[in-house]
């Protein structure tokens, strides 16, 4: 078995072991097969390629990392993907989550606060011929207004609160999924559900650890 499907097996056994926590006991078939498809290798450090289906975090520069891909997949899940669904990526680092949730709707739009990790995005995700995947340089917590409502949208790096701009352009019915929580502190992977009359509720999934939320122009 290659190291691909062996990190399937174990991200398989991670959602059945945190069910009780995420009410997820397993990937929906077109999540797991987006896994399957979307090359992790083609997203992480070149130093790093022989750890690229380990499943733990990975640091790409700049103080940032390249998520666990079984978060990865819990975070995919409870969006709850559809094809015809557009979403917000807020932090893009390498590519990959913007690249597995391409797999899975129709358009992603991506904001990353660090210039160099952007251009090293748009470039993994042309190698790997991913052309539903828009990308901006520009303070995440702001989102990508132009083209909200989003269907669903996925904040990759914590914050003590949801940034009032992305519950404003998440669409009513709509998911987010966001990890909250101090710097290097007790951090709460997070999802926010906006019902169709606009109110927000929200729900304590798992306990986390993700780098901080920058905020700001570059």
């Amino acid at each position: 078995m290659d190291a691909h499907a062996t990190l399937m097996q174990e991200i398989d056994a991670e959602m059945l072991a945190t069910a009780g926590w995420t009410g997820r006991p397993h990937l929906a078939p077109r999540v797991r097969a987006a896994l399957l498809t979307v090359r992790r290798a083609a997203f992480v450090p070149t130093a790093l390629r022989a750890e690229a289906y380990a499943n733990h975090a990975l640091r790409i520069g700049h103080g940032q990392t390249i998520s666990q891909p079984f978060i990865v997949a819990l975070m995919t899940e409870l969006l709850d993907p559809a094809p015809d669904h557009v979403m917000l990526e807020v932090g893009t680092g390498t590519g990959y989550q913007a690249a597995v949730l391409g797999a899975l709707v129709r358009r992603v739009y991506s904001v990353e606060v660090i210039p160099a990790l952007s251009a090293q995005a748009a470039t993994a995700l042309a190698h790997e011929a991913v052309g539903n995947v828009s990308l901006r340089v520009g303070d995440g917590a702001s989102g990508w207004p132009e083209h909200a409502p989003y269907d669903g949208i996925i904040v990759t790096a914590a914050g003590p609160t949801v940034p009032p701009a992305l519950v404003t352009q998440l669409r009513p019915g709509g998911r987010m999924v966001t990890p909250l929580g101090e710097p290097f502190s007790d951090q709460m992977l997070t999802l926010i559900v906006k019902d169709a009359g606009g109110s927000v509720s929200r729900r304590d999934i798992l306990p986390v650890a993700f780098v901080p939320l920058v905020t700001g122009e570059p």
